[in-house]
């Protein structure tokens, strides 16, 4: 299910290595020929010189450690015609492991390489290319959805200048009538009718992508176990399943949270412990939608919804809601690691959770 995880686990050592400072525009490489000890450095230019410079180390065992960032689409493609295999390591990571307090491009590239041949070092999971792909559908509807948020946030304006407040009746099928019969001025009227024709334009094209949300949810028994559970739908099951990538990477929940970054924000010294915020570290669109699924489960559940008016009540709401969803998360890594629905799992006791 995940690159490069299985070579990694036989000890498979590449013969040519190479760290990699990757930029928008160029990259930094440091190299290292395991077979004859060669080793040097270079500066590539995107795109010729770099394509230019790993076609001729095909036929060879390569590997390229880089940073992780983004914007690196094409160069994946190129590494993976090639036959080379690429392996990101976590930014905070690599940052820790620099001891010196100068940093350069080429600094930056031979850590990358010593890195590559520490063996303790732990590299990122990769998804595949289809899950990347299916990635591209969740963000795509979600940047959609927003955009719709927003057209709707300006034509409610418009109506509340108007003395019109319906909220969300102003979109029923009164409410729409009333919209567009409201008199305005000119430019006021034009910029009404651009908004209503986008909201039409982005409620048709949202039709299409739920309905492909849906199809691959159902399409996928993980995901459908991870459905059973209360505020579950096919946009957080299936964000869960593509961020998570395979719940057996995570050996206790603790890990699983701090990835996601429900974890507290930490400083403890002395004798004396400090905890904050959640930390924030992890992957925020899926962390907020957890949130949201979190304020259907509390309803539903009634042992969670004991919990939540609780700590609402000791502490405050944003707070209560939070930690349902950090809840969430773990409840559901044990359902898809266990293979239990929402029933058994509930059944199976708190132990699990």
């Amino acid at each position: 299910m995940l690159q490069n995880d299985q070579a990694r686990r036989k000890g498979v050592d590449a013969m040519f290595i190479i760290g990699c400072d990757y930029h928008p525009s160029f990259q930094q490489i440091a190299w290292l020929n395991q077979k004859t000890g060669e080793c040097g450095c270079a500066r590539l230019k995107h795109n010729a010189e770099a394509e230019a410079f790993y076609r001729g180390l095909q036929g060879q065992r390569v590997r390229v450690g880089i940073e992780s960032t983004g914007g690196i689409g094409w160069f994946r493609q190129l590494l993976n015609q090639c036959g080379h295999e690429l392996v990101v390591a976590h930014a905070a990571k690599v940052r820790a492991r620099a001891t010196r307090r100068q940093k350069t491009d080429q600094r930056d590239a031979e850590l990358l390489l010593q890195l590559l041949q520490d063996s303790k070092f732990e590299w990122l999971s990769e998804p595949t290319a289809e899950q990347r792909d299916r990635r591209q559908l969740l963000l795509h509807r979600h940047r959609l959805v927003q955009m719709r948020t927003r057209v709707k946030n300006q034509l409610q304006s418009l109506a509340m200048d108007q003395g019109v407040r319906e909220k969300k009746r102003l979109w029923s099928s009164k409410g729409r009538p009333q919209l567009e019969g409201l008199s305005l001025a000119p430019w006021a009227a034009t910029r009404r009718a651009d908004l209503l024709a986008l909201l039409d334009d982005l409620n048709r094209r949202l039709v299409g992508l739920d309905q492909e949300v849906r199809q691959q949810a159902r399409a996928s028994a993980e995901v459908r176990r991870l459905m059973t559970h209360p505020g579950v739908g096919p946009v957080v099951g299936l964000g869960f399943q593509l961020t998570v990538l395979d719940p057996q990477r995570f050996a206790t929940s603790r890990k699983l949270t701090s990835y996601l970054g429900f974890n507290p924000s930490e400083y403890s010294t002395g004798g004396r412990q400090r905890l904050g915020h959640i930390s924030k570290q992890g992957n925020a669109l899926l962390r907020g939608w957890l949130v949201e699924a979190a304020q259907v489960a509390v309803r539903r559940d009634v042992a969670w919804g004991r919990q939540f008016r609780r700590l609402a009540i000791r502490k405050n709401r944003s707070i209560a809601i939070v930690a349902a969803a950090r809840k969430l998360a773990v409840r559901l890594w044990w359902m898809w690691k266990l293979g239990l629905d929402y029933g058994q799992m509930v059944q199976s006791g708190s132990h699990v959770e």
